[in-house]
């Protein structure tokens, strides 16, 4: 077994990247079909030469290290079991405590910190091709602060969550799944409530919306679609980024909308207020919503699937990873191993509904702005401002695209005719 994987390490993986790069820069042709050369979709029509060649390289420069990075997490797993480091972990733990809720954090500490410093390498090429081609303004010593309060802010869930489950299986070995899926919608809930007020203002500055008069319209459009909005909140981006976004996110009284400042800066109001009516026609569809049901279904398939098959993994070559069971902590790995794999499986479908829910978005709001001059424009402009790719190969629009493509969406608004 430990064979078998060492050959997928140190020989599949390399073929894979090779694959992948053929694909990306041989096998696929940047550009639109010829039905939509000369329309809004095309873009020649709207880019510069210059701008269409950077986009071309920088998107398939940064799809070849998504690539690259899709699997290298279950990698990085497979290896920790196969070098023995999971038993040492435990060990080094259990010599610290012989408590649980001690141990079982210190495990977590020293397989997330592993993990980071594998992972660091193609993180920090990929930060540093998003400065060479002008999408990141962040400077190094800024992109590492937001590097680490990640790490520690997964870390702490993480720790939570796995002491918590692994709790869970010494107690209910057969129910465990079940009774940590449970657990996992209130702590979900409680995440999305949190996010606007907790964790977003840990990476940015967040003010109200200084001009008055672009949130009084964008409050317009919000009390006309019953939106609970007293403010509309603008973070300071520019000093991390060119690119621009703007969402609504939270529940309860933590609602909030919010536009980056980059956003502000490039687009006119008309094509702002388009922005913001596609992110309110998210929360009148109740998508944040769906959204998190959808994450409750999808964990409970995963947890469910991840107990039957972490029995037989850990019964058939448990032994030779050095994991006696699914209730010691070095099994964790294998967990994980599980979870990434049915994850990375789960993805196109995930992201093939996240589309369906921009698309009808998108269709919200040029029926409550009724202006597609301002609707193409926004969109034209966020592709010139992000290097975006108009219309990527079809694996990239399967893994990477929670949106329509920029030529779909665009399309749609050409179509589009007022009733």
């Amino acid at each position: 077994m430990k064979k078998r994987l060492m050959i997928g390490l140190f020989i599949l993986f390399p073929i894979y990247i090779l694959v992948v790069y053929l694909y990306l820069f041989q096998w696929t042709t940047p550009g639109v079909p010829e039905a939509y050369q000369g329309s809004a979709a095309d873009p020649a029509t709207f880019m510069t030469a210059q701008e269409m060649s950077l986009s071309e390289e920088y998107s398939r420069y940064r799809n070849l290290l998504f690539f690259i990075g899709l699997p290298l997490e279950l990698l990085i797993y497979i290896a920790i079991l196969v070098f023995g480091w999971s038993p040492v972990f435990k060990q080094f733990g259990e010599k610290v405590s012989r408590f649980s809720i001690v141990n079982i954090p210190i495990f977590v500490l020293l397989l997330s910190t592993v993990v980071y410093m594998i992972s660091f390498p193609l993180d920090f090429v990929g930060y540093r091709l998003s400065s060479a081609y002008g999408i990141s303004t962040q400077t190094f010593s800024s992109w590492m602060k937001d590097e680490l309060i990640s790490f520690w802010i997964g870390f702490v869930m993480m720790a939570l969550l796995v002491t918590v489950l692994y709790m869970l299986i010494r107690k209910a070995p057969k129910r465990w799944w079940l009774y940590g899926w449970g657990l996992l919608i209130p702590f979900l809930a409680f995440m999305m409530y949190i996010q606007p007020v907790v964790i977003d203002p840990l990476y940015n500055e967040f003010s109200e919306l200084k001009d008055a008069e672009l949130e009084t319209k964008i409050l317009s459009l919000a009390e006309e679609a019953n939106v609970p909005a007293d403010h509309v909140y603008e973070v300071d981006m520019s000093e991390k980024t060119n690119s621009m976004n703007a969402y609504v996110n939270g529940i309860g009284d933590n609602l909030r909308i919010v536009l980056w400042d980059t956003t502000l800066n490039r687009l006119d109001d008309t094509e702002t207020l388009f922005i913001m009516a596609h992110e309110i026609g998210h929360y009148v569809m109740n998508h944040l919503y769906m959204n998190l049901a959808g994450v409750i279904f999808a964990s409970f398939i995963g947890l469910y699937l991840t107990y039957k098959l972490l029995i037989k993994v850990i019964t058939k070559w448990g032994r030779d990873f050095g994991v006696k069971s699914i209730s010691d902590i070095s099994s964790l790995p294998v967990l994980l191993v599980l979870l990434t794999a049915l994850s990375i499986a789960s993805t196109p479908i995930e992201l093939l509904v996240s589309r369906q829910a921009e698309k009808a978005a998108d269709e919200y709001a040029i029926e409550m702005t009724q202006d597609k001059e301002a609707a193409i424009g926004s969109f034209q402009e966020l592709t010139v401002n992000g290097l975006s790719e108009v219309n990527p190969p079809l694996l990239v629009k399967w893994f990477r695209y929670s949106h329509p493509t920029m030529m779909e969406r665009i399309h749609m608004l050409e179509d589009y005719e007022e009733e």
